[in-house]
């Protein structure tokens, strides 16, 4: 494994254990500034929360983006129950039957935090019949606190209360063979990339073709990540991860530029320039549409925004569950970054 390619990865671990599910993003976003005051870019946040590193380029007649998202997805304390135990709703798209059995962290507005574990309401094979049989859905799953608490007041009384975020283990691990698996790369593997090409530029006193803002989103896992950018920006990348499973190319080793999803299609010219950039780097890529998939493009047009727009990200499998992608396509989605940025 290419040295700067296992930078990325260990980069990514650490932000995959800083808690960001929607609606969270304070820690995370704080990690990536204290990043960025040893580089030499402005940035800045947005009143959303948004952050926004501008480059500027060696033309400045135009203004190009890339965007990855930090937020991920988690749960939010719905309500405590009368044996001491959380009910939850989700915050974004996760596959509910995965959390049976995770381990969690319970936030309060305070800031305390309380270990537990996410559990199907029959939770024991021993005792209820439909342990094995029963369907995980949100409404049946609660959460189990590692505090003695017998009652509602008892959890009241460590500050714990409705609407507190909950955020779930990553269990991140990297292997020997290139593997990094982990909940939410998507798409913190994609801020790990980002940060890492800022870093190269910077080692390297490289500058990109044109003004490129990189954008850090906190809300794109429930759909208005970049629903505000910049009016000068003409041109963006949304850096997301690639899908893997039936009818599509993509596997874990490629990068993968998406022709089209369920906001409709992005940019022709855009994918086709990106597809000429694989090939003439012969990196592992692949074309595909994503029926069930939206993006920081997709929210900036809906969001008003008069721009091109393209989609490109390591190929990630198992996406909203139990996740991995490997060093490779890794590579590729940095290397394809780079050379649309125009970058040694």
């Amino acid at each position: 494994m290419k040295v700067h390619v296992l930078d990325i990865l260990n980069d990514a671990k650490t932000i995959l254990e800083i808690p960001s599910p929607t609606g969270y993003s304070d820690k995370i976003i704080e990690y990536l500034i204290a990043q960025l005051k040893k580089l030499p870019f402005n940035y800045e946040v947005t009143p959303k929360g948004n952050l926004m590193i501008h480059v500027s380029g060696e033309d400045s007649s135009k203004h190009v983006a890339l965007s990855a998202h930090t937020d991920t997805l988690g749960l939010m304390v719905r309500s405590i129950q009368s044996n001491g135990t959380l009910k939850v709703t989700t915050l974004g798209g996760i596959i509910v039957p995965t959390l049976d059995g995770e381990y969690c962290q319970v936030i309060t507005r305070d800031n305390k935090e309380y270990s537990g574990t996410i559990l199907y309401q029959a939770p024991s094979s021993h005792v209820y019949k439909d342990a094995n049989s029963g369907v995980r859905e949100v409404d049946k799953m609660f959460i189990r606190l590692d505090e003695v608490v017998k009652s509602k007041a008892d959890v009241e009384k460590l500050g714990i209360q409705n609407g507190d975020i909950v955020a779930i283990d990553p269990k991140t691990t990297i292997t020997s063979s290139g593997f990094i698996k982990s909940r939410f790369l998507d798409d913190k593997i994609s801020v790990a990339i980002l940060m890492s090409i800022l870093k190269e530029m910077h080692r390297t006193q490289q500058r990109p073709q044109f003004d490129t803002t990189f954008i850090i989103s906190t809300y794109e896992e429930v759909g208005h990540g970049t629903a505000w950018i910049p009016s000068t920006i003409t041109e963006m990348i949304a850096v997301d991860m690639g899908c893997i499973g039936e009818d599509l190319a993509c596997s874990e080793y490629d990068v993968s530029i998406c022709a089209k999803d369920s906001s409709g299609p992005y940019d022709r010219h855009m994918t086709t320039h990106l597809k000429s950039l694989a090939v003439e780097k012969s990196l592992n890529h692949v074309l595909d549409i994503y029926p069930m998939y939206g993006s920081d493009v997709s929210a900036a047009l809906r969001g008003g925004a008069n721009i091109k727009g393209a989609l490109i990200g390591p190929g990630v499998m198992a996406s909203h569950g139990m996740e991995r992608t490997h060093a490779d396509a890794v590579e590729a989605t940095y290397e394809l970054l780079k050379s649309y940025l125009n970058l040694a």
